[in-house]
C-alpha cells in the first residue's frame, strides 16, 4: 500500500479505533511514528505501544468510557509544510493540549521547543 502521508493514515487509525471503542490499533512501523507514539506516550494521551516486527501495537487510553483523545489533526503536510519560528509556536487550548515539532533536535513538543528555544516544522496537535 502506497500511502502519500503516513502519519495522517496513523492519526485517522487512532481515530476510527477510538470511535468504535477498540483498546489496540495496528499501525505500520516507522521510525517518526514511533517517535510521535513516545511523546504520546509521556504526554499520557495512550497507555502504552509496541513494536512487534514491522507493526506499531498501540493501547489506547479511555476514561470514564470516553477516549482520552479529543482531537488530533496533522498541520504540516506532504503538500503543504508549516514551520514556525521559535516565538510563533501556537498554544492548543491555552496550552492545555500539545503541538509536537519536528525540529534539529528531534520531535519536541511545544513546551519542549520554547523551552530549547527553538522552531520548526509544526507535525500536528493533540488534546
Amino acid at each position: 500500500m502506497n500511502l502519500s502521508d503516513p502519519i495522517a493514515d496513523m492519526f485517522t487509525r487512532i481515530r476510527n479505533a477510538q470511535i468504535v471503542k477498540k483498546n489496540i490499533v495496528w499501525i505500520p512501523y516507522s521510525k517518526i511514528k514511533k517517535n510521535i507514539l513516545i511523546i504520546f506516550k509521556k504526554e499520557g494521551y495512550i497507555y502504552n505501544f509496541k513494536h512487534i516486527k514491522n507493526i506499531l501495537e498501540v493501547k489506547l487510553k479511555y476514561y470514564f468510557n470516553k477516549p482520552v483523545i479529543k482531537k488530533i489533526k496533522r498541520i504540516s503536510k506532504p503538500g503543504l509544510r508549516i514551520y514556525k519560528k521559535k516565538n510563533n509556536i501556537p498554544y492548543i487550548i491555552n496550552g492545555l493540549g500539545t503541538v509536537i515539532l519536528s525540529t534539529s533536535k528531534g520531535l519536541l513538543t511545544d513546551k519542549q521547543a520554547r523551552k530549547n528555544n527553538i522552531g520548526g516544522e509544526l507535525i500536528c496537535y493533540i488534546y
